[in-house]
């Protein structure tokens, strides 16, 4: 196995992570974003305030997309056990 091919599996693997995170990470600065202009706007400084609705956000989420997501990291695993034998070498 030579290094071009380690960086090859690394540079998927590290795609795969960055556009199964990507849709998460975007909903929930959304909404942080969307509270806090709520907080400014009627001045309510309660820091507890963004923690609810992110965590539905994230959730409701996940249960929309999980499928997908769940389906891009199993064809990561599958493209990677499939061509084992020849990173063994």
């Amino acid at each position: 196995m030579t290094v071009d091919e380690v960086v090859a599996i690394a540079d998927q693997a590290l795609f795969t992570v960055i556009k199964v995170a990507a849709p998460v990470l975007l909903i929930s600065m959304a909404v942080g974003l969307i509270v806090s202009i709520f907080q400014t706007v009627t001045s309510i400084q309660e820091q507890t305030l963004t923690f609810v609705p992110k965590v539905l956000a994230i959730f409701m989420t996940i249960m929309m997309i999980g499928h997908w997501m769940l389906t891009e990291m199993v064809n990561l695993m599958i493209n990677l056990w499939s061509d084992f034998s020849a990173y063994v070498k």
